[in-house]
């Protein structure tokens, strides 16, 4: 039987499960609102210095498949640390949306194909 996060992974990016907790969602107007917020866990490239999280990054706001006839935005806040002895800001650099888009990258890629057609 599947758990949560693999039926979530059907249905959502894979980066957003394995990397993000989602917070809450809404349903207004026929549009499926998620939230997500990214875990407390500091980057592995990063893990030899001394981090400390230092909240979030503005949200932004992405497009996904839509799910039942309903439109899916995508509500993403990553995190940033603070490398406790430099005072340098560190953030990883999510490939969560398409370049040039709001659109996450895989439906870019689905838009993109079938236009083709």
């Amino acid at each position: 039987m599947l758990n949560d996060a693999e039926i979530l992974k059907l249905f959502l990016p894979e980066l957003l499960i394995e990397h993000f907790e989602m917070m809450k969602f809404e349903e207004e107007n026929k549009i499926l609102h998620i939230y997500f917020e990214e875990k407390n866990t500091a980057p592995k490239e990063f893990s030899s210095a001394m981090l400390q999280s230092k909240g979030f990054v503005p949200e932004i706001t992405v497009d996904d498949f839509p799910l039942r006839g309903k439109t899916v935005k995508l509500h993403i806040k990553r995190r940033r640390w603070t490398d406790v002895k430099t005072g340098n800001i560190i953030q990883r650099n999510w490939d969560l949306i398409a370049k040039g888009t709001r659109m996450t990258t895989d439906f870019a890629e689905f838009l993109k194909k079938i236009s083709r057609y």
